[in-house]
């Protein structure tokens, strides 16, 4: 998992059966920012916060309100270099050396070879019992990394290619060989360790991209985030079609994206009301309906609540265009 591309899908093709797409795996790395935009921010928020205590002390009368202020903003300086060079630090040196150990213990394990139509019939009892049982030895392997995504992905691969080469060897084996029960006991293995660790993956990943997304500060990477998270969803419904929790996740999601457009549209319609444009505020409150309408479900308690309230704001606004239109005649 180290030299993978970080925070980007691609699709790939598995070489050894018929099987889907899926986003190429993804080493998830702590939040961290280059020293410079890092420094820049802080130094932007130690003067937001000296002029907020100065302006409050100077408020209550303090004679000297530049001292408190000068400590509180030397405190959130302080704080976020710790935060930074001490904790942001390990979390990252935590996680890499969390990875490397991924790394040499999955590669312990030899990978199931691709099989070519030489070598199809070769696959005896004994070969398909100990590629499960490699396969059960990383699955278990996984799990001891609890919430490292990629571990789960790279376990639902090795399933996936067991899979696909299981189904060739069932399509060419005799119906009274020995064999045949074996795969199918491996394949009803393999098939839950696949639904396991993939839906895990889509859990943890959708979960980290959507968390993302709500600290964003722009409404195109909050919408990016929210998309790629979307993008995991999608790959497993690709496998698991019906499956119900993948299905209210998706759902979610899909919500989730469409507050975001709204809360942008309704955001700009207060401060084109603020500055007086009741005509823009109104359309932009519209489009906000829109997006209400096309994408979330207005059966949720909280849509509708914010429907009425933006129906109302639409029509104070035109109360008062057809009050000032009223006062100019």
């Amino acid at each position: 998992m180290t030299g993978r591309p970080s925070r980007e899908y691609q699709l790939e093709k598995f070489s050894t059966g018929k099987v889907k797409p899926l986003p190429r795996k993804l080493s998830r790395r702590p939040f961290w920012l280059p020293a410079s935009n890092f420094y820049v921010l802080t130094t932007a928020g130690t003067v937001a916060v000296f002029f907020v205590v100065w302006g409050i002390l100077l408020d209550g009368g303090e004679e000297v309100p530049w001292i408190w202020s000068g400590i509180a903003a030397s405190f959130v300086l302080g704080g976020a270099v710790f935060l930074r060079e001490i904790v942001l630090r390990k979390a990252r040196a935590r996680y890499f050396l969390t990875e490397r150990k991924l790394d040499a213990n999955i590669k312990s394990f030899p990978q199931p070879q691709p099989v070519n139509a030489n070598n199809e019939n070769k696959l005896t009892i004994e070969k398909n019992a100990a590629i499960v049982k490699e396969i059960q030895q990383k699955s278990e392997a996984a799990r001891n990394f609890g919430t490292l995504a990629a571990a789960h992905l790279e376990v639902f691969e090795i399933c996936n290619q067991y899979l696909a080469l299981n189904e060739r060897q069932l399509e060419t084996v005799g119906v009274g060989s020995p064999r045949l029960a074996a795969l199918r006991r491996g394949r009803q293995i393999v098939q839950s360790l696949h639904r396991f660790h993939l839906l895990t993956w889509a859990q943890i990943e959708s979960r980290a991209l959507t968390q993302e997304s709500k600290i964003r500060v722009t409404i195109s990477d909050k919408l990016e985030s929210a998309q790629k998270a979307l993008m995991v969803l999608d790959s497993a419904l690709a496998y698991y079609p019906q499956e119900s929790r993948l299905l209210e996740s998706e759902q979610a999601l899909r919500e989730f994206a469409a507050t975001i457009k709204v809360s942008h549209w309704i955001e700009l319609a207060e401060r084109s009301a603020f500055k007086g444009n009741n005509k823009r505020a109104i359309n932009h409150y519209r489009d906000a309906l829109f997006f209400m309408a096309r994408d979330v479900d207005m059966q949720t308690e909280g849509m509708r609540l914010t429907a009425e309230k933006i129906n109302a704001e639409i029509e104070r606004l035109r109360e008062t265009l057809t009050k000032n239109l009223g006062g100019s005649n």
